[in-house]
């Protein structure tokens, strides 16, 4: 009978904070008006509320193909999402910008086909252990997709990143987003496949054993795709998370600390040569490193965006300016690369330590749910799915707040950007398929 009880309280649980986290979206929304136009007007409300119903729908369908899969991730990216609609919309009611035009219009419409991916997948893959036969075709797809932007015609340079893909006039995508995604499930699927060579052989030096010159190919092969993607495509942020994934997979496949010093210190010695030779990322660094000098500040491509956030987020002090009330579209892209400036502007320290907190929770889940389970295969993909939102959130709060130089990545969930939000919900349909196969156990799962 416990047995039994077990999803319906699960499920019931999720229902609940899913109600909370759209009241929150709702409210937020509302705030905004207020704070920026003094009056309500409904119709964006009346958008988030369908946005509502397609998450209450993927509740309904959790309930009968994954019962018990983790009650929290839902609702956190919800509310996540909700925040980032919330902050687009202010800063389009700022710039004038308003209808289908706007920025907010755009970023609900990507929100809409995401959760539906995220309903796809969820009904599509009846158990994660059936994309472990399909590794290598996974890897291929991703290779694939960080290919297709260099391709003549259908690539697209923004912001000097060669990383977007378009035809014609058409909506940009960035297939880099869910590149990671299938890299994350192909690294998992030979990880586990040759982690015995990996981890049982080596010589000791000190307290750590490192691995043979032979078995050190795999992250050689995948930290030189790393620097091409610097080189050709001029996104230091997306070879940084993939390198970054790769390496903390192998490290939880082996349990070897060295593979860890190896990874640093090999991309390190790379980043190093790549700001040597490469301007755009020199250019990144002087940014980083002096941005309040005057010269660095004026200069084309200078850190004037940087310390403009930097303001930004000093005048939000402890709890923030409030929803509508602070000048956020002051900080240039402050919709996307920005967004957790603009949201530490309006929402104060508070606000971003609670921001930080959902996401805290989000990928400490994720992990639990990894080391929960009875499969390699299912352990490597949720941590590294867990882990690559830890890393984006990382690279661009710590750009942001000047901790690390700034690089092209989006801040999961709340930042503008359809690809991005795509995959994001794709890894929460993940996840939850992963958390749900665990709590089933081996019998119910060869049976489904």
């Amino acid at each position: 009978m416990r047995k039994l009880r077990l999803p319906l309280k699960l499920r019931n649980r999720e229902l609940a904070l899913l109600i909370f986290a759209c009241a929150i979206n709702s409210v937020s929304i509302l705030l905004v008006q207020l704070g920026a136009t003094g009056a309500i007007d409904l119709d964006l409300v009346y958008l988030g509320a369908g946005l509502s119903a397609l998450v209450l729908g993927l509740h309904v369908c959790l309930r009968y193909v994954a019962p018990q899969a983790d009650p929290l991730l839902l609702p956190i990216a919800t509310v996540l999402n909700g925040l980032g609609v919330a902050m687009i919309y202010r800063i389009d009611l700022a710039e004038g910008v308003s209808g289908w035009a706007a920025a907010s219009t755009r970023q609900i419409t990507w929100s809409a086909i995401a959760i539906l991916a995220a309903i796809v997948i969820i009904i599509v893959v009846k158990n994660h252990r059936v994309l472990f036969r399909y590794t290598y075709l996974f890897g291929a797809f991703a290779f694939l997709l960080l290919l297709l932007p260099l391709v003549p015609g259908i690539g697209r340079e923004v912001s000097g990143a060669r990383v977007w893909i378009g035809i014609g006039n058409f909506v940009s995508f960035q297939p880099g987003e869910i590149a990671k995604i299938a890299l994350a499930v192909f690294f998992a699927g030979y990880l586990v496949r040759t982690r015995d060579s990996l981890s049982m052989v080596g010589k000791k030096f000190l307290w750590m054993q490192f691995p043979r010159l032979r078995d050190l190919g795999p992250i050689i092969v995948v930290w030189a795709l790393s620097m091409a993607i610097i080189v050709f495509q001029h996104d230091m942020g997306t070879a940084l998370l993939f390198f970054g994934l790769f390496t903390v997979m192998l490290y939880v496949s082996t349990g070897r600390l060295s593979w860890i010093l190896i990874g640093v210190g090999m991309f390190g010695v790379g980043a190093f040569f790549a700001a040597q030779t490469l301007t755009y990322v020199e250019g990144r660094f002087r940014n980083w490193l002096d941005a309040f000098s005057p010269t660095v500040y004026d200069a084309t491509g200078g850190s004037y965006q940087l310390v403009q956030g930097i303001f930004g987020l000093a005048h939000g002090g402890l709890i923030g300016t409030g929803l509508g009330q602070g000048r956020p579209e002051l900080t240039p892209l402050s919709q996307s690369d920005y967004i957790m400036a603009s949201l530490g502007e309006e929402l104060g320290l508070a606000g971003i330590f609670a921001i930080l907190g959902l996401y805290l929770l989000f990928v400490s889940r994720g992990i639990r749910i990894g080391f929960r389970g009875q499969d390699d295969f299912g352990k490597l993909l949720a941590v590294g799915l867990a882990f690559t939102i830890a890393l984006q959130v990382f690279i661009m709060v710590g750009g942001v707040t000047r901790v690390i130089p700034l690089t092209g990545l989006t801040t999961p969930f709340l930042a503008a950007g359809g690809s991005s939000l795509v995959a994001n919900w794709i890894i929460v349909a993940l996840l939850l398929r992963v958390s749900d196969s665990i709590r089933t156990g081996p019998a119910q799962e060869v049976s489904s």
